[in-house]
């Protein structure tokens, strides 16, 4: 599968951008928040991509970070969650939103994506939250973490790439953490995620704590 595009940007539409590599124009699909964060007609660009094969069309997806492509190919998982239901999850929350809202189960951010409801919402917080965690802490890239060949098309000129940005090790640590303390993934990754909410900047110890008092026992 192709698993990256990087090439001159040609034009972009509402929904979709090309982008010529070596003189093969790539036509591939964006949030709106990605839209907004690519640079101008003609300039060079990088795009992490996932390729959707139907019986009689393909069609490339386009991302600026591989969590955020972890989290389309998880959310197409879910039924009733297209492709254009997850750009519009992604679009509306990014992929940090994303991760939190499924680790904390809040569904009501989920249901403010255009056309998903809140039935829809709900499903992918139950059928995903057990994911979050190995999606919150990972590193590498997404083709080593699931085995998969990925084909990068890119130009030889100097390209502005997408930033292959990785979770904050400090919430990696204190996910590892607290699961060897015997916490369920699901439980640990909703206190580590509401943790970094209140504190994005704090350190592994200080999120360990924070979370620990999250999960304390009620009254």
């Amino acid at each position: 599968m192709i698993g990256k595009i990087a090439g001159r940007l040609e034009y972009r539409s509402t929904d979709h951008v090309l982008i010529d590599v070596r003189g093969v124009g790539y036509i591939v699909y964006v949030s709106n928040r990605v839209l907004a964060g690519l640079p101008g007609n003609g300039e060079q660009v990088a795009l992490y991509t996932d390729l959707l094969v139907r019986e009689d069309n393909l069609q490339l997806f386009g991302f600026t970070t591989l969590v955020e492509k972890e989290w389309h190919r998880l959310l197409m998982s879910v039924q009733g969650i297209g492709a254009k239901a997850s750009m519009a999850i992604l679009g509306t929350l990014g992929d940090d939103g994303v991760s939190r809202a499924i680790a904390l189960g809040d569904w009501n951010a989920v249901a403010k994506a255009k056309g998903v409801g809140p039935k829809t919402a709900q499903r992918v917080i139950i059928e995903l939250k057990d994911k979050a965690p190995a999606v919150m802490a990972m590193g590498g890239t997404v083709a080593e973490a699931l085995g998969e060949e990925v084909i990068e098309v890119e130009t030889p000129d100097q390209v502005r790439r997408a930033p292959a940005r990785k979770a904050n090790p400090a919430q990696a640590e204190a996910l590892s953490a607290l699961g060897n303390l015997g916490y369920a993934p699901g439980d640990a990754a909703g206190a580590v995620a509401e943790a970094v909410g209140a504190d994005p900047e704090a350190d592994t110890p200080a999120l360990i704590r924070a979370a620990l008092k999250l999960l304390a026992p009620k009254g």
